[in-house]
C-alpha cells in the first residue's frame, strides 16, 4: 500500500523550523514503520497552491500573522473550498478512500474560525516556550493521545488564540475538546484551547507536536535567528528556551508521539477501508 502524504506550507515565505520537523518525522516514521510514503508540499499563503483530493493524509503547518485578517483573500477562500472538498468524501458512506488531516497552530485557528468553535483573538502578549498542555474530560478516548500523561509538555509560539468554546457547535459538529493550557492563577483569563478532534479525520493541535529540541536549539543558536527571536519575543524569552532545551526528554516524547500516532490510525482506518 502506497501512502500519499499532502503538507499545506502555511508560513508565507517566513524563516521557519516546522517545514523541516514535519519532513523529519515523515522520514523517519517511512523509514522506522517501512511504509511506501511520499510527500508533496503546497505553499498555501505563498503561492495559492492547494493539493488536489488524490493524496491519503493532509499535514497543515503553523504559520505567523493574524488567522483573522485573511478573512475573504483568495487564498483562504481557495483553503476553506478544499476543506469543503475533504468533508464531503469523508461524510460520503459510498467512498472508502477517506482523507485525514492534521492541522497545526495556524492551521488550528483557522478551522476552529470555519467552524465556529471559540473566539479567536489575539493575545495580550506573545505566548513562546515549551509549556504543560492539559488534558479533558474527553482525552481519554483519544488514541493519538493514548501514549501520553496527564500532562505533557511542547512547544508554543502564538500571537493570537483560541478561547471559549461555543458548547453547541461541539455539539452540533461532534468536535471534541481534549487538550487546554494551563491555568493562570494569577490572572483572571479564559485559558486556550489546545487540542482538537474535529471529526473522525481531522485532529488539530495549537501547539507544536511536530517541534525537535535538538534541532531547535541549533536553529536558536545562530546568530540571525537569535536577533530575530529577541527581537520578537525579548531576551529573557530566549534564553528561557535554551534553558529549557537542555533537558528535552519530554519534548521529545510528543514530537514521536503525536504525530506518528495520528499516521498510524490514519493507515490502520486506510488498511481497514480497504478490506
Amino acid at each position: 500500500m502506497s501512502i500519499k502524504v499532502a503538507i499545506l506550507d502555511m508560513y508565507d515565505g517566513h524563516a521557519n523550523q516546522g517545514m523541516k520537523c514535519i519532513q523529519d518525522i515523515l522520514k523517519k516514521f517511512k523509514k522506522n514503520n517501512s511504509v511506501d510514503l511520499t510527500y508533496q508540499i503546497f505553499d498555501v499563503r505563498g503561492k495559492n497552491e492547494i493539493p488536489d483530493t488524490s493524496f491519503d493524509i493532509y499535514i497543515s503547518t503553523g504559520g505567523p500573522g493574524s488567522p483573522t485578517e485573511s478573512e475573504g483573500s483568495e487564498w483562504e477562500n481557495n483553503y476553506f473550498a478544499f476543506i469543503d472538498e475533504l468533508e464531503s468524501i469523508n461524510n460520503d458512506p459510498a467512498r472508502t478512500d477517506k482523507k485525514y488531516g492534521f492541522f497545526i497552530c495556524h492551521s488550528f485557528q483557522l478551522l476552529c474560525r470555519k467552524y465556529k468553535l471559540g473566539n479567536v483573538v489575539k493575545r495580550r502578549s506573545t505566548s513562546f516556550g515549551i509549556f504543560p498542555i492539559y488534558k479533558t474530560e474527553h482525552w481519554d478516548n483519544e488514541e493519538i493521545f493514548s501514549g501520553t500523561d496527564e500532562t505533557f509538555y511542547a512547544v508554543d509560539s502564538r500571537d493570537w488564540q483560541v478561547i471559549e468554546p461555543d458548547e453547541a457547535q461541539f455539539e452540533k459538529t461532534g468536535a471534541k475538546l481534549l487538550a487546554i493550557e494551563k491555568e493562570r492563577t494569577h490572572v483572571n483569563l479564559e485559558r486556550c484551547m489546545m487540542a482538537i478532534r474535529f471529526s473522525d479525520y481531522f485532529f488539530g493541535t495549537q501547539f507544536h507536536p511536530e517541534a525537535d529540541p535538538v534541532g531547535m536549539k541549533a536553529y536558536l543558536l545562530e546568530e540571525e535567528n537569535k536577533e530575530r527571536v529577541i527581537k520578537a519575543h525579548g531576551e529573557n524569552k530566549y534564553y528561557e528556551m535554551l534553558h529549557l532545551l537542555e533537558n528535552p526528554v519530554e519534548l521529545e516524547f510528543t514530537r514521536k508521539e503525536i504525530i506518528p500516532s495520528f499516521l498510524h490510525n490514519a493507515i490502520n482506518s486506510m488498511l481497514i477501508q480497504e478490506v
